[in-house]
């Protein structure tokens, strides 16, 4: 059986990429929408390489002239010799390597959430303070966080005053103090390279943590443009209304 180790773990891990590309949108979890192609290709291509090596062995194992003509396998040394043990096929422990397979194929890992924000809650790109383009007329304006959070710390021209805006992302908490932040994570190619975009709320109660909700409200200024003491940006919330988590959670650059 240890000869078909190879092939069903390619399979397994196959049969995972197509699981959540072909039936649902599992794969926007972990990557970019784009990538959706060459996900099905290669779980595909695993699957049609897992099979034709399994076949590729058992008809070697069944040829009976290779059977006369090959050599004796030495015997293998008593456990405890070497202190490990190896068959013709590898160490035994390489079928664990099956169990991340089975894992993705069976219980996929939800998307990144609050955990992974608050370890990435320091990092954020300096764009340098200058004018951006103007909003698009009409209110409440729909905003990413990134783009709010852009304007709010960076933008001389101060495009947020005034207007009222609406973003959806999933709850954070802050310190004891009852602050809490609408947060997202953005993507450049996968979840790998994930970072964070926060905002904090203010006059609303906090919902649960890693809760979506979109909420609507105004611009609160505060520190100097492009500064520490900008970040994170405020928002004086007019409403809330709790969401479903999208199905592509990630913001995209």
């Amino acid at each position: 059986m240890r000869r078909y180790g190879g092939p069903v773990l390619l399979c397994l891990v196959g049969a995972a990429a197509l699981r959540i590309t072909l039936f649902g949108d599992l794969y926007l979890r972990y990557v970019q929408a784009a990538l959706r192609p060459y996900l099905i290709a290669s779980g595909i291509a695993l699957i049609l390489l897992g099979v034709t090596t399994a076949v590729l062995r058992t008809r070697t194992h069944t040829d009976p002239e290779d059977d006369e003509n090959a050599p004796e396998e030495p015997e293998e040394p008593e456990e405890g010799v070497h202190g490990h043990h190896h068959g013709p096929a590898g160490p035994r422990i390489a079928w664990l390597l099956t169990l991340p397979a089975l894992a993705l194929l069976l219980f996929p890992p939800p998307a990144l959430g609050s955990y992974s924000a608050g370890r990435e809650a320091a990092q954020r790109a300096a764009q340098g303070v200058g004018t951006f383009p103007a909003l698009p007329a009409g209110n409440p304006v729909e905003l990413t966080l990134a783009a709010f959070s852009s304007r709010a710390i960076y933008d001389s021209g101060r495009s947020l005053t005034g207007r009222t805006v609406r973003m959806t992302g999933f709850v954070t908490h802050g310190a004891d103090d009852g602050t809490w932040y609408l947060t997202r994570l953005m993507v450049t190619c996968c979840a790998a390279d994930a970072t964070t975009s926060k905002v904090e709320i203010r006059g609303e109660d906090a919902p649960p943590t890693d809760t979506w909700v979109t909420v609507t409200g105004t611009w609160r200024p505060k520190g100097k443009l492009g500064s520490d003491a900008a970040w994170p940006p405020v928002l004086d919330a007019g409403s809330l209304k709790t969401v479903r988590q999208p199905s592509d959670p990630y913001e995209t650059r």
